[in-house]
């Protein structure tokens, strides 16, 4: 249970850095440099308000100084992101004993995919857009990974053309449909992820994610709108409960974790 443990607050660690990158782009400040300061009375944060999760408990999700709530975001984004690297830990461990190198490499890998993934989803979240810089930086990521890894092997090798085909088809059909509803109906910033999902995944596994995606957002929209006819809140609609990109995010780690493809869906359903 140690490596777990471990894992969990590297993730932690690495979740606090992403929420400094989820405050900071396009905010006109640093991502790499600056000390953290509260923004309501200006002060600057001491090593020990900065332990993941620790801190904002140890505080009582209040800053110290002028004892203003802090958001639910921060210790939201560091659990989530150790309890993903748990979770890929548990994915790669067969490989530590054999080819501890393998797992060290892949692990990386994923554990950068999934950080992006992260990014991207409460960023979307807060401000409904997917920022084309860290979309790009997904993109070009799975393209070059394509040439190494093949699902949890490396090797230097010629991706399957349908592996390249899946970035350009799998986004189609919503480059469509945002051209013909002018942007009403999925946003383009959507499509451009769904080319780096195509370029990670292949064609099953690709297209099983964002199937995955949309059961997962109707779900969890139907409940946002029962909620909040439940509770009288004002203003909430399938248009505007939550973006598309966090739904598209857990389609995606979820096939990752389960290496799960269409077919594999196919025969659950099926019962065979």
């Amino acid at each position: 249970m140690v490596f777990p443990i471990i894992f969990f607050f590297f993730g932690a660690i690495i979740g606090s850095f992403l929420n400094v990158v989820i405050l900071r782009y396009r905010s006109g400040r640093s991502i790499t440099k600056g000390r953290s300061v509260c923004f309501t009375c200006g002060k600057k944060l001491s090593w020990f308000e900065l332990i993941p999760l620790g801190s904002f408990l140890s505080q009582g999700g209040r800053c110290e100084g002028c004892k203003t709530k802090i958001s639910w975001q921060y210790p939201i984004v560091e659990a989530v992101t150790g309890i993903f690297f748990i979770l890929l830990y548990f994915h790669f461990q067969y490989l530590i004993i054999g080819t501890p190198l393998l797992f060290g490499i892949l692990f990386v890998y994923y554990a950068v995919i999934i950080s992006i993934l992260i990014v991207l989803s409460v960023y979307d979240i807060k401000h409904k857009i997917l920022p084309d810089r860290i979309v790009l930086m997904f993109v070009i990521l799975t393209f070059i990974g394509m040439f190494f890894i093949s699902g949890d092997t490396l090797a230097i090798h010629i991706p399957h053309y349908t592996q390249f085909l899946a970035g350009i088809i799998l986004p189609a059909p919503f480059v469509l449909m945002w051209l013909f509803s002018k942007g009403k109906w999925m946003g383009l910033g959507d499509s451009k992820f769904m080319v780096g999902i195509g370029f990670l995944l292949g064609m099953s596994a690709g297209f099983a994610a964002i199937l995955f995606s949309f059961w997962i957002g109707a779900i969890i929209s139907i409940l946002i709108l029962i909620i909040s006819q439940m509770y009288k809140y004002k203003g909430v609609s399938l248009a505007t409960a939550i973006p598309f990109g966090p739904f598209l995010a857990i389609g995606t780690v979820l096939i990752v974790l389960t290496n799960w493809n269409f077919w594999s869906i196919l025969r659950m359903l099926g019962g065979y």
